[in-house]
């Protein structure tokens, strides 16, 4: 099933530009305060927040790294991570955690990356090695 996310934005026009160009989130309905898009068959709708102007950002420490808190994203398949990764890159997207693999060998290997939207909302995409593991204890 897919799910339905809302999210506050700053403004429109660059976060707009992010999800459909950058992220190539094909775009549905939209106003003047809002977008909705297609995220990986899932829908994301950016609504415009006047409170996200201070653009706080939180983080956790999570595997020597300082992860940010909230986020959100998808879990893909192994290959198609690393298509999103190179695709990223070549469009100078800024890491807030390098793309890199997480527990190489052990049960939950893992592929992940997390950078920030326009508006400051943190994305974290990652795959499994071995997709029956997402839930592994």
């Amino acid at each position: 099933m897919p799910f339905h996310l809302a999210i506050p934005v700053r403004e429109i026009k660059e976060t707009r530009s992010f999800y459909r160009d950058i992220m190539d989130c094909k775009e549905g309905r939209s106003s003047d305060r809002w977008v909705d898009f297609d995220f990986f068959g899932h829908q994301l709708v950016i609504h415009i927040d006047e409170s996200k102007l201070n653009n706080k950002k939180s983080t956790n420490p999570v595997d020597g790294h300082d992860v940010p808190v909230p986020h959100f994203g998808v879990v893909l398949q192994w290959d198609d991570w690393g298509k999103l990764r190179d695709q990223l890159k070549t469009k100078d997207v800024q890491f807030v955690i390098e793309p890199c693999i997480r527990f190489e060998g052990e049960v939950g290997e893992q592929a992940t990356m997390f950078f920030y939207d326009p508006s400051g909302n943190a994305l974290e995409f990652k795959a499994f090695k071995d997709m029956s593991q997402l839930f592994a204890t």
